[in-house]
């Protein structure tokens, strides 16, 4: 397989998991509203974890095809390019507020998610008991979540669990909602084996670690759909769930994500490696944008053009450096 068809199986790849997400969470969500469930426990339930559903089948498939790079990359590198792409590039456009109700908190959840994740990999391995102590921390953080959302925090990312009654574009009758649920379930699996192939090719093309390519390639492809929502409310002028968005989405992407991977890789037979560029570099890379955004959060002040050049600026050294440390020659 040449580069151009790796990558263009990557991209191929990226947009039918995105198409399949998105078909899964409409057609699990007007099933769930036929069936009388409660708004708030199909909030709880399909939407927060069918929103991360593409980056849980791509690292699942990664993890048990053994090329745990991909897999871990794809976690940590779609946790920096949330903070430093998704909200850098869309505050050169107009002002990003950080004043939301819960961001506080989310924002300290969202380091300390990180900071666990580090801490799981420190042997160099993610096992089946790391896995299962992060899904039981994903289950914890859910129905904190819920709970907030039952007394009526006005945590913006508490509401839209609960908010379920007002998603736009679900599907009606019974052979609408069967057809967008075998949409989605063949869909996701589908884009993940192509994303895990051209990913795997590509790294063997280039000579690099597959991490690389989890880092760069998948983690801005699977970012692309949040930062473009969030280029368009800045440009609406209705940026004010940015910041919630964002933060929940790390803390999935660490808990959810990342335990699912450490038991499949587990249960499969594979081990799950850290490899020594993520401890030496990638996890701190990491952090640094998780701190920076909790730092920004308490301070109250909203992420305007300076702050989002200097985060975009950042993100575009941080690419410049990987493809320094991996590329050949």
């Amino acid at each position: 397989m040449s580069l151009a068809l790796a990558a263009i199986l990557i991209l191929a790849g990226v947009v039918v998991l995105l198409i399949g997400g998105d078909y899964l969470v409409r057609g699990a969500t007007a099933l769930a509203r036929r069936a009388k469930i409660p708004p708030l426990l199909v909030g709880l339930t399909i939407v927060a974890f069918g929103t991360s559903a593409p980056e849980l089948i791509v690292s699942i498939d990664a993890a048990i095809s053994g090329a745990p790079g991909l897999a871990l990359g794809n976690i940590v590198g779609s946790n920096t390019a949330n903070v430093l792409l998704v909200l850098g590039l869309p505050a050169l456009f107009g002002a990003i507020a950080t004043k939301m109700p819960g961001s506080r908190r989310n924002a300290v959840f969202a380091l300390l998610a990180g900071v666990i994740l580090v801490a799981v990999s420190w042997d160099r391995t993610i096992g089946v008991w790391e896995g299962v102590i992060l899904l039981g921390l994903i289950v914890a953080f859910t129905a904190y979540l819920g709970v907030m959302a039952a007394r009526g925090d006005a945590d913006p990312l508490a509401a839209e669990l609960k908010d379920v009654d007002n998603i736009e574009g679900l599907p009606k009758s019974g052979a609408a909602i069967a057809v967008a649920l075998i949409v989605g379930l063949i869909a996701l699996p589908a884009g993940a084996r192509m994303i895990v192939t051209g990913g795997i090719d590509a790294a063997q093309i280039l000579g690099v670690d597959e991490s690389v390519i989890g880092l760069t390639a998948l983690a801005i492809g699977t970012s692309l759909p949040e930062l473009a929502t969030v280029i368009i409310a800045v440009m609406r002028r209705e940026s004010d769930l940015a910041i919630g968005n964002i933060l929940g989405s790390n803390v999935f992407n660490v808990f959810a994500v990342g335990g699912a991977m450490g038991v499949a890789a587990g249960l499969s037979g594979n081990t799950l490696s850290v490899g020594d560029q993520f401890m030496a570099f990638d996890f701190w890379v990491m952090l640094a944008a998780s701190l920076v955004l909790m730092l920004l959060v308490f301070a109250g002040r909203p992420i305007g053009r300076l702050t989002g050049a200097v985060l975009f600026g950042a993100y575009i050294a941080y690419i410049a450096a990987l493809a320094w440390m991996n590329l050949p020659g």
